[in-house]
């Protein structure tokens, strides 16, 4: 016989799932669908259910609830405040626009403080009038604690009404916030969103007036200490100055301001004394070159004397005189009176042009004696005051610094100055940042409760609700209802489909060839032959979860199917407990294997040949005290090893798994195991408890039979497995 692969069989359910659930296709995820409607279908009626409690229970309740309205009022909230002085005087930090969102979700966040609460609440009197509050919002009073005072109580219960029911709301993209409050009384909602509004415009003045009033007190503060400080250190610049003898002249600086100059009065004197000292050594220099020019000059050649009138006017009686006399001379002799007068008259000319000269010689000598005498009297002055300038100039030094000093507390008490009259000026000149856009209107219909939204948000939670519980349902469930569920819940293939007949006895149905149970179970024996790498197993165990699901039939079908294909075939009824097999065969259960567990006979003691050809059965015999003893004897072996020689497959018709030992026992020395399964039992965990104890046992199991199988069951889903399946070419004539 040829040999071919054998069935795909993953190696744990877990692989299954995630080789069904997740699909490679370009990295990609499928969702089967299909199943998930099977699921559905199943559990219609507890979807259908929980949806609908859920819905009632939203309708009863929404029908309960009482009627809320929200009445809402919107401010705008500007970065900056308009500025009516034309110029920022404000002593607030102004916020950068880039900063603007981080502003105005501070602003946000300042409606919603409990500042704004307690200035609402005492806007509205409520704490005076907390039990109309109360009634209107239908709060029930706070109860008496005597660790708290009543009236604290009832503040904070007032302020926690008013924050359970406030919501601002500011879109991203805009500057104006909705204040929205919900109350049962649609009057008092609207009275505390408009509240709001006003309330917090009026706590931004206040705060602006407050950072004014502190700044003015802070300035004012600060002036006095400036002033006294100014006061101080000008009295010590005066006390050091009189102290020292040093008078200090004031300057004017370009801004117009006067400040403490650095010049002292002799310091001017100085500077006066050595400007005249200059002018006197220029004149003495001057004096003394014109006395050199005229000292050994004639008295005639000298210009000063020329240029005197009174010389001039002599020199012009001198010359009409000697004309005169010239005259006479020619006339007369030297002794003539006349010639004498004139001679007379002429030597007075020349005394008096003589003395006139002299004088004006002696005048330029007297005048260069006096520039130098006045040259040497400034310089005395000017070295004099030297000496005192350098030693002033030494006392100058502590002088500076208290002039700095001083005229530092100047500039900073006038600019104290300046900034005080500059914030008092716009102290009462106060702009908002925040108007009213809309006020709150007394709201008509009520926001809650909201029945459709409410009955859309039951649907939604009973979907939820019945997804989970079909979710819980659904993990519990482990009933094989169709051949996906073999290898998705239990990981492993499917060797055959057996399914249901409305015959009571299942092999009545295979004496008819064609019958759909025949037809399944002729294919479940070609399985068979391809479930190993060498075709057919020597040995087969065929075993189930529990008693009832098939397994003694599904032994008696693979053996006759194979039989009939001339295998040669010995069916072995190892169920020592319950054994069933031998009413199949209409043999006596004993004498049978426990026999041969139990002795050394021959196997053809208890060998049966059937009716049907290459078929041979051997009963269980005897039930024994401890099955499990017995079939854990080498001798089973040994009985094994005789049987695989005399035949081509021994099937071993096995115990249920669970609650014996049997089963696993069996497994591991059969080498290969078929699992019957009937389809839609709920084993509850039973079938992957008794799979894990068989591969504990290192059993090496095949694949599983489904067995009574509907596949016109509305439930499963799976109706393409229909009877013509099995049917095909029955009503061939």
């Amino acid at each position: 016989m040829d040999t071919v692969p054998a069935i795909r069989q993953p190696a744990t359910p877990e692989a299954e799932f995630i080789e069904e659930e997740f699909v490679e296709q370009g990295g990609g995820f499928e969702i089967d669908f299909r199943a998930l409607w099977l699921i559905l279908k199943r559990n219609l009626w507890v979807v259908g259910g929980i949806v609908l409690a859920v819905l009632v229970l939203g309708l009863v309740a929404t029908m309960l609830m009482t009627p809320k309205y929200t009445a809402s009022s919107s401010v705008q909230i500007d970065q900056e405040a308009a500025q009516v002085l034309g110029q920022d005087q404000s002593v607030q930090p102004v916020s950068s626009y880039q900063d603007a969102d981080r502003f105005l979700q501070t602003q946000v966040d300042v409606l919603k403080s409990r500042a704004m609460e307690l200035r609402v609440a005492q806007a509205l009197d409520l704490f005076n009038k907390s039990a109309d509050f109360f009634s209107a919002m239908k709060i029930s009073s706070p109860k008496p604690d005597p660790k708290v005072s009543r009236d604290q109580q009832l503040r904070d219960a007032v302020l926690s009404g008013i924050e359970d029911n406030l919501s601002v709301n500011l879109p991203p993209d805009s500057r104006v916030a909705t204040i929205a409050f919900t109350s049962p009384d649609p009057k008092l909602a609207a009275q505390i969103a408009n509240s709001y509004a006003s309330e917090f415009i009026k706590s931004n003045l206040q705060r602006t007036f407050n950072s004014t009033a502190y700044a003015r007190n802070f300035l004012s503060q600060q002036l006095g200490e400036a002033k006294a400080k100014l006061e101080q250190s000008e009295q010590d610049l005066n006390n050091y100055a009189r102290q020292m003898g040093l008078i200090k002249t004031q300057q004017t600086n370009a801004d117009g301001s006067t400040s403490t100059g650095s010049a002292s009065v002799t310091t001017a004197s100085l500077a006066q004394l050595n400007q005249a000292a200059n002018d006197a050594t220029a004149a003495r220099i001057a004096a003394e070159e014109k006395w050199k020019t005229v000292e050994n000059t004639p008295l005639l050649s000298i210009p000063d004397v020329l240029a005197n009138q009174a010389i001039q006017n002599l020199l012009d009686q001198r010359a009409s005189a000697s004309a005169a006399l010239s005259q006479e001379l020619a006339k007369h002799k030297d002794a003539y009176p006349t010639v004498q007068q004139y001679k007379a008259q002429l030597k007075q000319i020349d005394d008096q042009i003589n003395v006139i000269a002299t004088g004006i010689k002696q005048s330029v000598k007297q005048a260069y004696e006096s520039a130098r005498l006045n040259e040497q009297s400034l310089g005395a002055q000017v070295h004099q005051l030297k000496n005192e300038t350098l030693t002033e100039q030494d006392r100058s030094v502590r002088y500076n610094i208290l002039a700095r000093e001083a005229d530092t507390n100047r500039t900073l008490y006038e600019g104290l100055l300046q900034r005080y009259k500059e914030v008092s000026a716009s102290a009462g000149i106060t702009a908002s940042n925040v108007s009213v856009v809309d006020q709150a209107d007394v709201p008509i219909r009520p926001s809650s409760p909201r029945l459709f939204l409410n009955m859309a948000l039951a649907l939604l939670a009973g979907l939820a609700l019945a997804g989970g519980v079909v979710f819980i349902r659904e993990q519990l469930d482990d009933a094989i209802r169709a051949p996906e569920d073999v290898e998705r819940k239990l990981g492993l293939s499917t060797l055959g489909i057996i399914p249901v007949t409305d015959n009571e006895n299942a092999r009545d149905e295979l004496a008819s060839p064609r019958s759909p149970v025949a037809e399944a179970y002729n294919s479940l024996r070609t399985a068979l032959l391809y479930s190993t790498a060498q075709g057919l197993p020597p040995v087969l165990l065929v075993t189930s979860t529990e008693a009832a699901e098939g397994k003694s039939t599904t032994s008696y079908a693979a053996a006759m199917g194979l039989a009939r294909l001339g295998k040669r075939v010995v069916l072995v009824d190892v169920d020592l407990r319950r054994p069933s097999q031998h009413h199949a065969f209409s043999v006596a259960a004993k004498p049978g294997l426990s026999d041969l567990l139990t002795s050394h006979e021959d196997i053809a003691s208890v060998l049966h040949e059937t009716t049907i050809d290459n078929l041979s059965f051997i009963p269980a015999g005897p039930i024994p005290p401890s099955p499990t003893e017995l079939l854990g004897n080498q001798r089973l072996n040994d009985i094994l090893d005789e049987l695989q020689r005399r035949f081509d497959i021994v099937i071993l018709d096995g115990p249920p798994v669970l609650g014996l030992a049997d089963a696993p026992l069996l497994a591991s020395i059969a080498g290969s195991t078929m699992f019957v399964i009937e389809a839609s039992r709920g084993h509850r965990g039973a079938t992957k408890a008794a799979l894990k104890r068989l591969r504990t046992g290192h059993a090496h199991v095949l694949g599983a039979v489904l067995t009574k199988f509907n596949p016109k069951n509305a439930n499963s889903g799976y109706a393409y497995y229909g009877y013509q399946y099995y049917q095909y070419g029955n009503n061939h004539e």
